[in-house]
C-alpha cells in the first residue's frame, strides 16, 4: 500500500488494462493483424491508400512483387521493426487527424524503397551508378515516377 493506503498493483493495474483494452480493441477494429501479413489489401486498409492499391493493380510490378518487397527492409527484424514505426506512425497521424489527404512518403521510407530498386534490377543499376560522379545520387523515381503505382 501506497501512503494513501491504495495498493500499488491497483494503481498501475487499472491504467495499463485500460491501455491495453484500448490497444486491443484498436488493434483489432482497424485489422491491425492483417498488416502482419504480405498481403497488398491490408496497404488498402486506409482511404488514403486506394490509389497507391490501384495503381498498384495497373502496375507491371503486381506480377512480381507485392507492397513489402518494395516498402520494406530486407531480414525479419527490419521488415517488422519498419512495419511496427509505419503502423505506430500512421495510427497516430489518423487519430490525430493531422495527415495529408495525398500521402507523402518520408525519407526513410524512400531511402527503403529506393534500396529495394537497386537489389532488384542490380544488373540494369550497376551501370547507371557506376556513370555518377559519387557523391551524385540519382534517384529510381525521378525517371520512374509511377512504376510500382501505375497512374
Amino acid at each position: 500500500m501506497n501512503e494513501k493506503g491504495i495498493a500499488t498493483p491497483l494503481v498501475l493495474g487499472i491504467p495499463l488494462g485500460l491501455l491495453m483494452g484500448v490497444g486491443l480493441f484498436t488493434f483489432g477494429y482497424a485489422r491491425g493483424y492483417s498488416y502482419m501479413t504480405d498481403d497488398p489489401g491490408a496497404c488498402n486498409n486506409c482511404h488514403v491508400m486506394h490509389e497507391q492499391y490501384d495503381g498498384w493493380l495497373k502496375s507491371s510490378h503486381r506480377k512480381v512483387a507485392v507492397c513489402n518487397d518494395c516498402h520494406t527492409p530486407r531480414g525479419f527484424v527490419p521488415k517488422y521493426f519498419t512495419k511496427a514505426l509505419n503502423g505506430f506512425n500512421h495510427s497516430l497521424a489518423f487519430t490525430t487527424g493531422r495527415f495529408p489527404d495525398r500521402i507523402q512518403i518520408t525519407g526513410r521510407n524512400e531511402r527503403v524503397s529506393e534500396e529495394s530498386c537497386m537489389k532488384c534490377h542490380e544488373e540494369l543499376t550497376e551501370g547507371i551508378q557506376a556513370s555518377r560522379a559519387h557523391n551524385e545520387k540519382v534517384h529510381c523515381t525521378t525517371c520512374h515516377q509511377s512504376v510500382g503505382h501505375a497512374h
